[in-house]
C-alpha cells in the first residue's frame, strides 16, 4: 500500500497580511497530480486543515476542491483535526462527502480504525483527532489525563489493544508536539512546549507508521515516526525548510520505505540585512526583488518611512525590522548631566540626540545643519 502523508494546510492563514488562498490552491493542485503520478492509495492529512475554528466561506471551497481533486486522482483520504480546527465545522459535512473520504473528529473513535485492504490484507488507520486534555478527560474518567503526554499515551494504549485483536498492519495519525522535534520560533506556538505538553517518542510504539502534524517543517523522529510539515511557508522562520510530503510504502511485513516528495514554492522567502541605503541600492540584492522579503536595516537610528521605500524595490517586502549594529552602550550619564555639560546650543541639541538615540550623538552633517540654523536664528534676532 502506498500512502502520502501531509498536514498543516492552514487554509485561510495570511502571510504578514497577505492572502495565501491562491498560492495554497496551486500547491494542492500539484499535490493531487503527485498522488495520481505515484499511484497513491491513501492520503493522510494530519490536522490543522483550517487555520481557525471559524474559517471564511472561501476556505471551504479550497478544501472541497482539494478533496475532490485527490479523490478523482484515485486515492482514499483520511483527515483528522488539529488544534486550529473546529471539530464541528470540519466534520459537519462528513456525511455528505463522497465514498473514500473519511473525516475523523470524534475522540471516542480514536481506538476504532478505518480499515483499507490491499493485496497483502488489511491496513488499519487509527485517526486521533486533536485531544485537549481539559476537554476530553471526562470521556475516559478511569484515566488521569492532565497533559498531552498522558492523553496521547492513553489513546495509543487503546489503539494497541484494538490492533492486538485485529492483527495486520497499522498506521496512527496524531497532532501534537512530540519530544525531539525542532520547533520554528513563533510558529508552533499554540501547543506549549513545556514538560506537560511534550509527548515522548515512546508513546507511539506499535504502529508500522505514525503520521504526525503540528510542526511546520519536515522532521524524522524515527524511521516510522515523522512530521510532513506545511505545504506553504507561513513565516520567515520556515524559509529554509522544504515543502512537501512523505510517500510511505507498506509491504506485507509492514513499513518498506519512505521517500520525500517536494512541492513547489510559489514565492521564495528571503531575509535581507544591511543599511537602508544598501538594501535600496546594492546590486547584490537584485536577485531577491521578486521574493517575499523580510528587511532588516542596520542603521544606528530608525529611518523615515522604510517600508514604503523598500517596497519600491521589493514589491513583496512583507516586514521591516530595525536591527542596528554598533550601537553604543550607555555611558552612565543622565540627561540632566548631559545638558549641564553643554557649552552652547549645538552641544545642547547633541546632548538631546545622544540621550534619545541610545548614545549616538549628532553626525558631522547634522552638526553642520545645526550650526547653520543657529547662526541664521542669531542673525534674525540681531536684526529685530
Amino acid at each position: 500500500m502506498r500512502i502520502l502523508h501531509t498536514s498543516d494546510w492552514h487554509i485561510g492563514r495570511s502571510f504578514h497580511g497577505h492572502a495565501t488562498l491562491d498560492a495554497l490552491r496551486g500547491v494542492l493542485d500539484t499535490l493531487a497530480a503527485q498522488v495520481r503520478e505515484n499511484d497513491v492509495d491513501v492520503v493522510i492529512i494530519a490536522g490543522d486543515v483550517f487555520d481557525s475554528a471559524a474559517p471564511a466561506a472561501a476556505c471551504y471551497t479550497v478544501l472541497s476542491d482539494a478533496l475532490r481533486a485527490l479523490s478523482e486522482a484515485g486515492t482514499r483520504i483520511i483527515v483528522t483535526t488539529g488544534n486550529h480546527d473546529s471539530a464541528a465545522r470540519l466534520g459537519f459535512q462528513s456525511g455528505l462527502l463522497r465514498d473514500g473520504i473519511h473525516v475523523v473528529t470524534d475522540p471516542l473513535s480514536a481506538g476504532t480504525p478505518i480499515t483499507i485492504d490491499d493485496e497483502h490484507g488489511p491496513v488499519h488507520f487509527y485517526g486521533i483527532p486533536f485531544l485537549e486534555p481539559a476537554l476530553v478527560r471526562h470521556l475516559w474518567p478511569e484515566a488521569e489525563l492532565r497533559s498531552q503526554h498522558a492523553t496521547i499515551a492513553h489513546v495509543m494504549g487503546l489503539v494497541r489493544a484494538d490492533h492486538a485483536g485485529r492483527g495486520g498492519r497499522s498506521v496512527a495519525i496524531a497532532h501534537c508536539f512530540a519530544a525531539g522535534v525542532e520547533a520554528t520560533p513563533g510558529v508552533e506556538r499554540e501547543i506549549r512546549q513545556g514538560s506537560l505538553d511534550v509527548v515522548p517518542l515512546g508513546a507511539f510504539e506499535g504502529p508500522d507508521y505514525v503520521a504526525l502534524g503540528h510542526i511546520h517543517g519536515r522532521q524524522q523522529l524515527s524511521e516510522r515516526v515523522r512530521y510532513a510539515g506545511a505545504p506553504l511557508h507561513y513565516s520567515f522562520g520556515e524559509a529554509d525548510k522544504p515543502r512537501g510530503s512523505w510517500l510511505v510504502d507498506l509491504d506485507s511485513a509492514g513499513l518498506a520505505s519512505v521517500a520525500w516528495l517536494d512541492l513547489p514554492v510559489p514565492r521564495r522567502l528571503k531575509t535581507l540585512r544591511g543599511t537602508l541605503d544598501e538594501l535600496l541600492n546594492d546590486a547584490r540584492f537584485t536577485e531577491h526583488e521578486d521574493a517575499w522579503v523580510c528587511a532588516q536595516y542596520t542603521d544606528p537610528t530608525p529611518q523615515l518611512d522604510p517600508m514604503r521605500r523598500l517596497q519600491a524595490r521589493f514589491g513583496y517586502c512583507a516586514t521591516v525590522m530595525h536591527t542596528p549594529e554598533g550601537v553604543r552602550g550607555p555611558d552612565g550619564l543622565t540627561y540632566s548631566r548631559r545638558v549641564r555639560a553643554a557649552r552652547n546650543d549645538v552641544e545642547l541639541v547633541d546632548a538631546f540626540l545622544t540621550h534619545v538615540r541610545d548614545g549616538e550623538g549628532a553626525s558631522e552633517r547634522e552638526i553642520g545643519v545645526l550650526r547653520d540654523v543657529i547662526e541664521e536664528r542669531s542673525l534674525v534676532e540681531a536684526s529685530a
